[in-house]
């Protein structure tokens, strides 16, 4: 048994200039395609979800949506009062992403690991406060 499938995105657009919109208008007719026609197809037969996203992606550019724009409306669909915080949150992890709400709890993690690191910094008793270079090279004499 064989089984093909296709997708098609179409857009059709014509322009017709407006007279009534009085003298000196910026807008004429050199501004516009009096006819546009696009059609975009694909086999549909073992597209995945990414690349479903990524074919309409192309057909929002070819008519006119910026990609700003396009990925603000992508992230929308997780990131909306409809979708549950755990789902949310499985999509941060897996583009490791920081949701707002973490963001204190990540600050206080960082203060954390600055004092241990300028903890470890120091010599014995606290005395020393090496920098960086000075580590290697003593890293270096050591045969570290």
């Amino acid at each position: 048994m064989t089984y093909n499938a296709e997708v098609q995105f179409k857009f059709d657009a014509t322009y017709t200039h407006d007279y009534t919109r009085g003298f000196g208008s910026t807008i004429g007719d050199d501004d516009f395609i009096p006819e546009e026609h696009y059609l975009i197809t694909a086999p549909a037969a073992d597209l995945n979800c990414k690349q479903y996203f990524k074919l309409f992606e192309k057909f929002m550019l070819c008519v006119g949506m910026c990609p700003q724009s396009i990925r603000s409306g992508a992230m929308s669909l997780v990131f909306n009062d409809y979708t549950s915080e755990e789902e949310q949150r499985k999509v941060c992890k897996e583009y490791e992403l920081t949701m707002d709400e973490d963001l204190h709890t990540k600050f206080e993690d960082w203060k954390i690991r600055d004092e241990e690191i300028a903890r470890l910094n120091k010599g014995p008793m606290g005395t020393v406060d090496y920098t960086e270079e000075q580590v290697q090279q003593m890293d270096l004499e050591n045969g570290l």
